[in-house]
């Protein structure tokens, strides 16, 4: 299995993204002679928001592009479904869920096998969910010191609303499809259709 390796403050820096993002709290200092950068083509700014939404994800670029072929074939637009497909991917619905601190570990949790949907035991980060399906934390896991210190941090943290947390807060349930306002980080989305469109 191919994985993203890049420092991720490096990377973060690079595509103009702020770590909390990606969960990390550390934000870094910017550098005054990198905000006077030439101006970039187009090509260049489409090629750079793929790049993030890549990176934000953590997927490699032959998935990416799997994701784009589908969210072009399906009803609606095609910028909006491709965000969708990555909202639903479940290593990102555990990490939404607040039971990772970031996306990688989340992704890293998923394939230990600490978790169930609809419970079953799934150990595919880029498993889709679908509408109805419930994500829980094993019963082994949920006595894991590290699965309740995570808890613990991550109490505060808000679900979005396409997702309902339950009460005793170890598992959730798909209550919608993600919309497009559901994303928290800014993307234009339709620069990545155009670049894959030509």
């Amino acid at each position: 299995m191919a994985k993203n390796m890049q420092p991720v403050l490096k990377r973060c820096k690079t595509l103009g993204l702020s770590p909390a993002v990606l969960g990390y709290s550390k934000e870094t200092r910017r550098n005054p002679k990198q905000q006077f950068r030439r101006k970039q083509s187009e090509y260049a700014m489409q090629l750079n928001e793929k790049q993030k939404v890549k990176f934000i994800y953590g997927v490699l670029e032959k998935q990416f592009h799997a994701y784009y072929e589908e969210a072009a074939r399906r009803q609606g637009v095609t910028g909006e479904n491709l965000l969708q497909q990555l909202e639903r991917r479940l290593d990102n619905v555990v990490y939404r869920l607040g039971y990772a601190s970031t996306r990688r570990e989340a992704r890293q949790l998923v394939n230990h096998g600490h978790f169930t949907v609809n419970g079953k035991r799934v150990n595919i980060p880029s498993f889709q969910v679908k509408l109805g399906d419930v994500v829980a934390i094993c019963e082994k896991s949920r006595s894991s010191v590290r699965i309740k210190t995570i808890l613990e941090e991550q109490a505060k943290k808000a679900c979005p609303k396409w997702i309902e947390k339950s009460n005793d807060g170890f598992e959730g349930k798909i209550i919608a499809l993600p919309a497009r306002d559901d994303i928290d980080y800014e993307v234009s989305e339709h620069l990545i259709v155009e670049l894959y469109s030509k």
